[in-house]
């Protein structure tokens, strides 16, 4: 076996699991999730189509670096939601979800022979990041969110040491769970440290078009060239259609950025058998040349989060975030001290409401968990389930 797998923690759902093994919900209620971030909303119809009518591509091996057509769809799109211009032919590359992108990138772009080789996530995160930088043999390191700064990631945290031995940094904007969007300022922090020491970037940008400014969130590939990076030197976005479009069943995204990186990321795909199947890119290149379905599912996601925040906010701390589906709440103190595992198991049992814990999805660093206190609400079910489920939480909380 690989020694390695010893190091992997827990996942945050696997974790929940065993600590709610004994509990028995209330009957008097029907159960409702919040847990998983799992789209709802009906898969569009073009989709649907696009599928149906391309079944004949079941029948031919695809190519690793996907067909023509979705990488254009793809470049296209970029330019019209970011205004960036991308080579189709060497600085996109289609991919099965980001998740697995997330995972096979640190597995390419990782030198575990470098002592210390380090990549720094976010904290809290998605465990991707940490499961794909041990499974690289490299150690992790990790930035805390900061609340007084709308849960920006205080990169300041990581000393000068720890810089000079990352290879890589995943950030996450918008960010799970946090719902908070990187300014051009902080990217521009990012940038110049990765100058210097010379990392690559991964911006795990999936939620990007579910958002409730007037303005959509920056992505990094904008704000690179808002400050004059040519050619996104040591950069890479990963996109993807399951929150977009509602395919999480689909498994398609893309990667896009820096043409030496993906060149070296197309090489090992090509031998860890990644290939998008046809029928897939058929359907994906209708879903990435559309808007108006992305536009519907925003506006569902928009009133729920208009019903639902300012009641949960009579209970918990909390706001409307920045972008994503996820309400980022603080337990309050006098409900089982402020401890998010506690809220979350007796949430369980008496009013039959899962959520997830947040200290489940951070780890301790830098003297705390930056989780503890918190819970993650993923709005993603229908608007009334999504409101029963506040009128449950704002009950249970005033319970204690």
């Amino acid at each position: 076996m690989n020694p390695l797998l010893g190091k992997l923690y827990a996942y945050p759902f696997e974790r929940l699991r065993a600590l709610t093994r004994d509990i028995t919900p209330n009957p008097a209620y029907r159960p409702i999730s919040l847990g998983i971030g799992e789209p709802r909303h009906p898969a569009p119809a073009l989709v649907e189509e696009a599928l149906r009518n391309n079944l004949s591509g079941l029948s031919s091996y695809p190519a690793t670096a996907g067909e023509p057509m979705l990488r254009e769809a793809i470049a296209a799109w970029v330019a019209r939601r970011y205004g960036v211009g991308l080579n189709p032919s060497t600085q996109v590359l289609p991919v099965n979800g980001s998740r697995e992108a997330l995972f096979s990138l640190a597995q390419t772009m990782i030198d575990p022979t470098q002592l210390g080789a380090t990549v720094v996530c976010p904290n809290p995160f998605y465990q991707i990041y940490e499961g794909a930088a041990l499974l690289a043999g490299a150690q992790t390191a990790f930035a805390n969110s900061d609340p007084a700064r709308n849960f920006a990631c205080d990169w300041g945290q990581i000393d000068e040491a720890t810089w000079a031995r990352t290879q890589l940094v995943y950030a996450c904007s918008p960010g799970n769970p946090t719902g908070a969007v990187m300014p051009l300022a902080e990217w521009k922090t990012l940038f110049e440290l990765s100058d210097r020491h010379g990392f690559v970037i991964a911006s795990d940008e999936c939620y990007s078009e579910i958002y409730f400014r007037d303005e959509a969130p920056l992505g990094a590939l904008a704000a690179a060239k808002a400050l004059g990076r040519e050619g996104f030197r040591n950069l890479i976005v990963l996109s993807s259609l399951s929150k977009r479009s509602n395919v999480p069943g689909m498994r398609s995204g893309f990667v896009a950025g820096d043409a030496n990186i993906l060149k070296a990321f197309l090489l090992y795909r090509t031998y860890h058998g990644s290939a998008m199947s046809k029928v897939v890119q058929s359907a994906s290149t209708a879903a990435w040349n559309d808007e108006a379905h992305v536009e519907a599912n925003r506006a569902q996601y928009r009133a729920k989060f208009a019903q639902v925040t300012p009641m949960l906010a009579k209970a918990l701390d909390v706001k409307l975030p920045d972008a994503g589906f996820y309400l980022w709440a603080g337990v309050p103190k006098d409900a089982h001290g402020g401890d998010d595992i506690a809220f979350s198991l007796g949430l369980l049992a008496q009013y039959n409401v899962a959520v997830l814990p947040g200290s489940l999805l951070a780890r301790e660093a830098h003297g705390q968990n930056p989780g503890a206190g918190r819970i993650r609400m993923a709005l993603v079910a229908e608007g009334p389930e999504c409101l029963e489920a506040a009128e449950r939480i704002v009950a249970y909380t005033r319970s204690l």
